[in-house]
């Protein structure tokens, strides 16, 4: 079975970073052509914070990603890459539009999640800023082993471990992006969406308040 939107070769073929922690970056992930339809596909999302896929409106093309992205097929060479067993492993698969000025902070994914990914879809990033980082430090963004640019197409994914930090310089505007997160087991995964879905609950009833 081949992918229709997502290039899995390519990320067969990116070897992986093991230091500080092991992670893979690669660009081109999308098939040529494939973002025309993603961006005209992707929700209305004119906050910031984190949304669960399943409620919001996503379009033919969004639900093809993420049914590809959160496939049996993908997972597998997720595992190969990494050489981890995710089989039976929970996926959360959330959406992000806008990056507020208190996000990038540096952080490391919290212990409910083996394996973290991120998947740029900005048809258009002239930006110098909002770039993740890879980082050796959990209070330098300046300790950068890798940058990886918000254009479309481009992909991370990290091992969880207690040295994962990551963040980025602040930047306030759009910036999609599509993340997976392979959870430790149907518990976390049921408590990270009630978090995600209540979040959005409360940002949907201020905003017809007018808050």
């Amino acid at each position: 079975m081949s992918t229709e939107l997502l290039d899995l070769d390519r990320l067969r073929a990116q070897p992986i970073v093991r230091d500080p922690f092991p992670f893979v970056v690669v660009s081109g992930m999308l098939k040529p052509g494939a973002i025309k339809d993603i961006s005209r596909d992707f929700p209305p999302i004119g906050d910031g914070g984190v949304y669960p896929v399943d409620i919001l409106p996503l379009g033919p093309a969004m639900k093809k990603l993420v049914e590809e992205i959160g496939g049996e097929e993908f997972r597998k060479v997720v595992e190969e890459k990494f050489g981890l067993d995710l089989q039976g492993r929970p996926t959360m698969i959330t959406l992000r539009g806008r990056s507020r000025e208190k996000d990038g902070r540096i952080h490391k994914d919290s212990d409910d999640k083996v394996v973290s990914l991120l998947l740029y879809l900005n048809e258009d990033w002239p930006h110098k800023t909002g770039n993740l980082r890879m980082l050796r430090s959990p209070d330098d963004l300046e300790s950068t082993v890798a940058e990886i640019p918000s254009t479309a197409g481009t992909l991370v994914i990290f091992e969880v471990t207690p040295n994962g930090w990551h963040g980025h310089h602040k930047y306030v505007g759009e910036r999609r992006v599509l993340m997976l997160n392979y959870m430790t087991g149907a518990e976390s995964h049921s408590r990270e969406l009630k978090r995600h879905r209540f979040s959005a609950k409360i940002k949907g009833f201020k905003k017809r308040l007018g808050l």
